[in-house]
């Protein structure tokens, strides 16, 4: 009997990357150490509410007839019927900065209406970078290449150039302060040119259909299993042991689990060390939960992406956090969405220190730290959306520490490595990267991504 194709993480690409690969009767395990699927994107549950992880909007909206779009790709790819999946718009999302605003939807020509009011020198120069990034192929591998440097060819305002940075290096930066050129145009269809939508359900929904698409086609899932090494001979993967002993033989292993945690089960996979793909760029996020009635919040922005400081700073912090940047998410806020609800929810996330929030250990120190940085975070979003904290019925948190803990990401790093391994190889033959550490990015990005490493690798 033929061995089956492991897979690592049963994360959106890990569970895509199943899905792509049963649907023509082949064997596949996919393995997860958590007890449940998802990994970044997934859920829990708290005094009655079911609360997402990750999931503020899903980029690369596109409606059902638009073949070519990726998100239609994918569920095609994936064997789904893209029209029984109701998508739900953005009502329109803000770039908020010290006086001055952006206002974007998923119609490009609103952001450049708003740029040719406030920066009416760089209206032509934004359309010549919408015509640069509808023009690039940002997976054709080559060198890392500077996006500030890359824009400031078309865009000659700095603090212009800040605003259209901001939202794509919190949706998917693992460099500081830039990003590579194939990454920045990755992130500009995703957000500007395509833009945001969320699912009609919630990440549960997403995930009990993909999980019971995945099993109905016979993949096996195994929830609870943590993968302790790999096994080799003569350049190629042979079996994955796992924690508790058990060793799954393989025809080969797919990884999107990150390029740090798949060295560690296989020292000298990849090129470089571990530290070359730690990655440094963490969040802290509090979600709040209001009761509607008294929630007088914004009903016609998505998200608010925010800087505060004279200049845009998006680095991992020298405090705990830094709040005065980051995103502020009303996931109620999508057409389609306008029935009453009792509650409202309001999700901020901030850059985080992972190191920092780690040397705090769990002790009560740790609480009191998360008290003090949630009070910072909720003062600076109050002063672009008000005073909305008071009103919340329950409040959670959670941290890089937590991110790591219950994820499994290096250093809470929720882009991964700084380093991208663009065509998903390793020093194994038929051991492959997908996932984040791939470069795609997003929830589309990412299911593309491993669809991507079985049809590339794997089915050829």
């Amino acid at each position: 009997m033929t061995p089956p194709l492991v897979i690592l993480g049963a994360g959106l690409s890990g569970l895509a990357a199943g899905i792509r690969h049963v649907r023509f009767g082949l064997p596949t395990v996919v393995v997860e150490q958590h007890t449940r699927p998802g990994g970044l994107n997934s859920y829990y549950r708290r005094q009655g509410f079911l609360l997402e992880t990750g999931l503020h909007a899903m980029t690369n909206y596109a409606p059902p007839g638009d073949k070519r779009a990726p998100l239609n790709r994918l569920f095609r790819q994936l064997k789904l019927k893209r029209a029984s999946f109701a998508a739900c718009e953005q009502r329109g999302s803000v770039i908020h900065f010290p006086d001055c605003q952006l206002r974007f939807s998923n119609d490009i020509t609103e952001l450049s209406d708003e740029i040719a009011a406030g920066f009416p020198a760089e209206a032509d120069g934004f359309a010549a970078l919408v015509e640069r990034v509808r023009g690039h192929n940002p997976f054709t591998p080559a060198p890392w290449r500077s996006a500030r440097r890359e824009l400031a060819r078309h865009i000659h305002d700095p603090l212009l150039a800040d605003m259209l940075l901001c939202p794509l290096m919190i949706y998917g930066s693992a460099n500081e302060d830039d990003m590579d050129f194939s990454q920045f145009v990755i992130m500009f269809n995703a957000v500007y040119l395509e833009g945001f939508f969320r699912p009609r359900g919630t990440i549960k929904d997403l995930l009990d259909l993909l999980v019971s698409h995945y099993q109905g086609l016979g993949g096996e899932l195994r929830l609870g299993a943590r993968a302790r090494a790999v096994r080799t001979d003569g350049g190629r993967v042979t079996a994955v042991l796992l924690d508790n002993g058990e060793e799954l033989p393989c025809s080969g292993l797919v990884s999107t689990i990150g390029a740090p945690n798949t060295l560690d089960l296989l020292p000298g996979c990849l090129e470089g060390g571990r530290p070359r793909y730690e990655g440094r760029l963490s969040f802290m996020e509090s979600i709040f939960m209001l009761e509607a009635c008294k929630a007088s919040l914004p009903r016609d922005v998505t998200c608010v992406f925010f800087n505060l400081h004279r200049r845009y700073r998006y680095r991992c912090p020298d405090n705990l956090i830094d709040a005065g940047s980051g995103v502020v998410n009303f996931p109620g806020n999508f057409h389609g969405l306008e029935e009453k609800q009792r509650y409202v929810q309001v999700r901020l996330t901030n850059p985080a220190n992972h190191a920092l929030w780690a040397a705090l250990g769990r002790d009560e120190a740790y609480g009191a730290a998360k008290k003090r940085a949630v009070a910072e975070s909720t003062a600076a979003a109050a002063k672009i959306i008000g005073n909305f904290a008071e009103n919340s019925v329950y409040q959670d948190t959670f941290t890089p520490v937590t991110i790591e803990r219950f994820t499994g990401k290096a250093r809470g790093a929720v882009y991964g490595s700084p380093v991208k391994i663009k065509d998903g190889r390793t020093r194994y033959e038929n051991l492959f990267v997908a996932g984040t550490d791939q470069g795609y990015l997003g929830i589309v990005g990412a299911m593309l991504s491993g669809v991507t490493i079985v049809n590339q690798h794997v089915l050829r």
